[in-house]
């Protein structure tokens, strides 16, 4: 997993993701951007919201 300055959460390989309920999340691909902003209309994943919100990160 990678944070990437100002942006999302890159995770390269499998991994389980589930809902706050417990249920699976396919993953399609095998690297994944993960959002941070809290913004993304496709959450979990990132829809590069952040650009347009202005968000940023300390990292």
């Amino acid at each position: 997993m990678t944070p990437y300055p100002d942006g999302p959460l890159i995770v390269r390989g499998e991994i389980a993701l589930q809902t706050v309920d417990g249920e699976p999340i396919p993953q399609k691909r095998r690297t994944v951007a993960l959002c941070r902003c809290g913004l993304s209309t496709i959450k979990p994943f990132c829809d590069g919201t952040h650009r347009l919100s202005g968000f940023r990160t300390d990292d």
